[in-house]
């Protein structure tokens, strides 16, 4: 497909310049989910960065408050901080969050198969960023993205384009199938060896030792972990902000620092830090005892961790676990915590070779997106 299409001498003299309003249009149809049978609730915590599809979501009982009603075909763009480049493809009738946009590709001006991948182009996710208003949570408003101008393929050239795309996006999604069905292996091998192995029972209250260091403004630390800068299911945080744009009293981490977030448990957020920060109050800092923090974070991320402290979350628009609720956890102190935490670092650098893989795959994605717009 690469050889048919030349994108690197791709002839652009006729190419046009359309508005977006004559790109996309915004559906703004308005649902309540208190009285609704649309079972299917898509938040911005359910879209995941640099993807172009929906992989998990919340249902009617998770919100309040009006939403956005969304249809298979349309794209629910997250217009509160762009920079996180948010952008995915509905597959069921449902509502999504008021914080996003649902847009649908006028097929007239763009292959709504191409569309998708046009969202996620720096022109267009750079203008977005541009545009936005706000400082802590930048926003997009409609009645200036409408205006916005962007240069397009003509439409006998989409398909093909789309088709290249496409094809390249199969390449990045079986890389990601197999990185799950490793971590989906990694943590089967720690459940079973954890429940097999020689151990005190005891409570993990009795492990954690529960940090409470706080820091006001201005703050002295220069880097800031939000929960958007955690990503799901991960061991580490590499994202942050600058502390300077934050006002309100933070957390304190400092290297080595077990952290975990408290909002929205089923996201998985928890991880050792490896840089000193300001946080969130909705994240959790740790110091252990008895144990290495290593082996609480496998706990953490664990099925059996995760189904408990899923069930004990408690409100319903965002869902959040108290210190008490972790620290009544089950744990084993195992004689054989060193042996089994060298098989895990194994199944640790198997992850990392795929990742480092995928990652290659996703820079050529993206290289291929901008190569068309």
């Amino acid at each position: 497909m690469t050889k048919k299409i030349n994108l690197k001498k791709l002839d652009k003299t006729n190419w046009q310049k359309f508005r977006f309003d004559e790109i996309a249009k915004s559906i703004t149809e308005r649902v309540d989910p208190k009285n609704t049978e649309l079972k299917i609730y898509i938040g911005l915590e359910h879209l995941d960065p640099e993807s172009i599809h929906i992989k998990r979501n919340g249902t009617r009982d998770d919100v309040k408050g009006q939403k956005l009603k969304c249809y298979p075909g349309d794209v629910i763009f997250g217009k509160r901080r762009a920079y996180q480049r948010k952008a995915a493809i509905v597959t069921q009738e449902g509502f999504c969050s008021a914080h996003s946009m649902v847009l649908r590709a006028n097929p007239e001006v763009i292959d709504p198969k191409l569309f998708p991948f046009f969202l996620h182009s720096d022109q267009f996710m750079n203008r977005a960023i541009d545009i936005s208003v706000g400082s802590l949570s930048p926003t997009i408003n409609w009645g200036t993205l409408k205006k916005q101008e962007f240069l397009l393929p003509p439409k006998e050239q989409q398909a093909k384009l789309a088709e290249l795309l496409w094809a390249m996006d199969q390449v990045v999604e079986k890389e990601l199938r197999v990185l799950e069905k490793l971590k989906l292996t990694k943590q089967i091998f720690f459940e079973e060896n954890t429940h097999n192995s020689i151990g005190i029972e005891v409570d993990l209250s009795d492990l954690l030792i529960h940090k409470k260091a706080k820091s006001i403004t201005p703050h002295k630390r220069e880097k800031y972990i939000g929960l958007e800068h955690i990503e799901s299911g991960e061991y580490r945080c590499t994202n942050y902000s600058n502390s300077s744009e934050v006002k309100a009293q933070c957390n304190v981490i400092d290297v080595d620092d077990l952290c975990y977030s408290k909002l929205r448990p089923y996201l998985d957020k928890a991880f050792i830090a490896t840089f000193d920060a300001i946080s969130t109050t909705e994240l959790l800092i740790y110091d252990t005892q008895k144990v290495s923090k290593e082996y609480i974070l496998y706990i953490l991320h664990s099925i059996s961790f995760l189904n408990y402290i899923n069930s004990k979350g408690f409100g319903t628009k965002m869902p959040r676990v108290s210190h008490k609720i972790i620290g009544d956890y089950k744990v084993k102190i195992l004689q054989n915590e060193k042996e089994l935490l060298r098989s895990m670092r194994k199944y640790g650098g198997s992850e990392q070779i795929l990742k480092s893989k995928l990652n290659t795959s996703k820079i050529l994605q993206k290289s291929l997106i901008n190569e068309v717009f």
